[in-house]
């Protein structure tokens, strides 16, 4: 080997020699970019939907959708529009893309009619490019096998997302729940997930919150692991074993302006080293992030109605928000033409066989509206006319003029139930398929769905306390909780005692009168409710949340407990063996149908009275003291009674501590005595 020393090459050389290494230097901070995505960040963006809960279509009404042209409508959703818009912003990015669903992709529309049998909304969703999404509370509704049901038809006919849940737990004594644990060791359902994409390892795990477990009663024997401590672990694994990038939660919870009860918030706030949150269950719209230390919380309110687009970048291990935009699902976008053709398809299919035998179609009119009919947390419209239709159903169908006691004279339905309001829309019918997705949900003792109608009989006690579920549990937990009511109109002070404040009670109707009820415990006599068989499941175990201050129980005709609320269905047939359920949905359809015909094509037109509030459920908030107390049950009386206790325990106190200051006081005088004490004495 030769060294060429420096002072042995040419000045012209050396100056050769250092415009090369400037120019190598340069080349090597130009491209070392290039080959380390680490030093200026890696981009990531994130599609989310959440609560799809069956609405292939765009609404409402169903009748206005027309997803082929923009422009064409003023409905919201459809899964057509929103594969347009998924491939649209897949198309903008070089980035890795991913697509998540925050859970409640099942129920709501006639197409959960065929869910076990078809699996359309999993095998659609699969079709659109969802990588993964976790089960929400309403895919437990048809029981464990009929969710393992439907893993089993996405699986066969074209595959699925994958779907992810970590605190689901399995029973080791019932059957009832094995072939859903099948599903689950089979991979179709795993704690959690790894995907590589564009150089990124991202974890993604599901859970079931608290809330949205309370409301899986159908879910048993399978329960849920407590979403803090599960994430934990999850989070670990994720970070310790798989060594991800990133850290996503699909968290079927729900956010709430009550900070207390906002499970994704305090999910966020506990445990740390989730990167994101796709929220659902809440049905919450949220413009933009919510940030709880560094993680970010996003949901996109329910029913396909928007799209969420999160972008991301990944720098030195952190993870920074580029930029969100929810992307509403509106008339303005043309849908995607080969998602609405299956769409199409699968209607036909539910026409043939579901709708066929009950002598409906899906596009029917069934009644026309001169007005929307809406449900809030307030007396509505909507809620009145359902409730009216389930206690003229009964009265019609199972009720014996002969025997009195035998009359329904109140029905009782939940905000929680009733899923969507009825829109005039353009022309003002009211089909089938819009109508269902009033009251979509539930499966019956048959195993069919939708909830049945059952009768029951309480004491007028035991009434005053179901309607204390609106003045008292609603207020704590919120909007599923708020009761329409047909039969009874009552006021209440909000002001009062929790769990005592209704102050008057009416039985009756707006075309019949009402006449006052007494409810004070000495009436004895019985009176015939009805309701869905989940609505009065509630009521019979109320007592329970309520410290058995609102204690109720169902009994039959001779005022014997009811054991089994399921006995006491309404039979559509007697005439058949066992009891062939009433469906709720159905019930409502014969409703419409009766009102009187109008107009030139003598529809059935819904009558007036249900433009608005027709004074069924009045709030007197009122701190005199008459209305505080009068008629007070033991609840009110009691509370009076540890408020009058606790301010004489405070007088008494008072007075001890003014009188042993007067004595310090008089001690450092050289007093043993106050003055006036001497001088009562003499």
């Amino acid at each position: 080997m030769v060294l060429i020393r420096n002072k042995d090459i040419s000045p012209e050389a050396r100056c050769i020699m250092k415009i090369v290494r400037i120019l190598l230097i340069a080349l090597f901070v130009t491209i070392l970019p290039l080959s380390s995505p680490s030093a200026q960040g890696r981009e990531l963006t994130i599609l989310h939907t959440n609560d799809l809960h069956s609405n292939l279509l765009g609404f409402s009404p169903n009748l206005d959708y027309q997803p082929q042209v923009a422009g064409g409508d003023a409905t919201r959703g459809g899964l057509a529009r929103v594969a347009a818009i998924l491939s649209r912003e897949r198309a903008r990015r070089t980035s890795p893309v991913l697509t998540l669903d925050g859970g409640d992709f099942l129920m709501g529309t006639l197409f959960h009619m065929l869910s076990r049998e078809e699996a359309m909304e999993l095998v659609l969703m699969k079709e659109m490019g969802y990588d993964a999404l976790v089960p929400g509370n309403h895919e437990f509704d048809l029981k464990p096998r009929g969710l393992a049901k439907i893993l089993e038809a996405a699986a066969a006919r074209g595959g699925l997302p994958q779907l992810v849940l970590a605190n689901a737990i399995f029973s080791a004594e019932s059957d009832k729940d094995d072939s859903l644990e099948a599903e689950f060791k089979k991979g179709r359902v795993k704690p959690y997930i790894v995907i590589e994409r564009g150089g990124l390892r991202i974890g993604i795990f599901g859970i079931m919150g608290k809330d949205a477990a309370e409301k899986a009663p159908f879910a048993s024997p399978v329960k849920f692991g407590d979403p803090l401590e599960v994430s934990r672990r999850m989070v670990q694994e994720l970070r310790e074993k798989e060594r991800v990038d990133l850290v996503v939660c699909l968290s079927h919870s729900g956010v709430n302006k009550r900070k207390k009860i906002s499970e994704d918030e305090n999910l966020a706030k506990n445990v740390p080293g989730i990167d994101v949150i796709i929220g659902g269950h809440s049905h919450t719209k949220l413009d933009q992030p919510l940030q709880v230390n560094s993680t970010f919380i996003v949901q996109a309110e329910s029913y396909g109605k928007y799209v969420g687009v999160m972008d991301l970048v990944l720098e030195q291990g952190k993870v920074a928000l580029k930029e969100y935009k929810l992307h509403p699902v509106d008339g303005s976008i043309a849908g995607d033409a080969q998602m609405q053709a299956r769409i199409e398809g699968f209607i036909a299919e539910i026409d043939k066989r579901v709708l066929k035998e009950k002598g409906y179609g899906f596009y029917q009119t069934i009644a026309r509206t001169d007005f929307d009919l809406t449900v809030i947390e307030e007396e509505s419209p909507l809620g009145n006319l359902i409730a009216d239709g389930i206690r003229w159903y009964a009265n019609k169908y199972d009720y014996d003029p002969k025997d009195p006691v035998t009359k329904v004279v109140m029905a009782i339905e939940s905000n929680g139930v009733i899923r969507e309001d009825l829109l005039k829309g353009k022309t003002g019918r009211l089909a089938v398929t819009d109508i269902f997705r009033a009251v979509p949900l539930g499966i019956g003792m048959d195993d069919t769905m939708g909830y049945p109608l059952l009768t029951c009989y309480l004491y007028a006690s035991e009434i005053k306390k179901a309607l204390e579920v609106l003045t008292s549990v609603y207020p704590l937990k919120g909007d599923s909780y708020f009761l329409q009511v047909s039969g009874v109109k009552f006021t209440y002070n909000p002001r009062r005692m929790l769990f005592d404040r209704v102050t008057g009670i009416w039985l009756g109707s707006e075309e019949e009168g009402y006449k006052p009820l007494d409810y004070s415990a000495r009436n004895r006599e019985l009176y015939r409710v009805v309701a869905n068989i989940y609505n009065a499941t509630f009521l019979k175990i109320i007592g329970g949340f309520t410290y058995q201050i609102l204690t109720i129980v169902p009994k039959d005709r001779q005022g014997k407990p009811i054991a089994e609320l399921a006995d006491f269905r309404i039979d559509a047939d007697k005439t058949k063996s066992g009891i062939q359920e009433v469906k709720e949905w159905v019930v409502i359809m014969e409703y419409l149908a009766g009102f009187p015909a109008k107009g030139g094509d003598r529809l059935p037109t819904v009558p007036e009275k249900y433009r608005g509030k027709l004074g069924r459920i009045v709030s007197e908030a009122s701190y005199n003291p008459i209305s505080l107390l009068s008629r007070g049950t033991w609840v009110t009386w009691a509370a009076l009674g540890a408020i009058v206790f606790v301010l004489l325990l405070v007088a008494l106190v008072i007075y001890l501590i003014r009188r042993l200051r007067r004595r310090r006081k008089y001690r450092k005088l050289g007093q043993l005595k106050p003055p006036r004490l001497k001088e009562k004495r003499q």
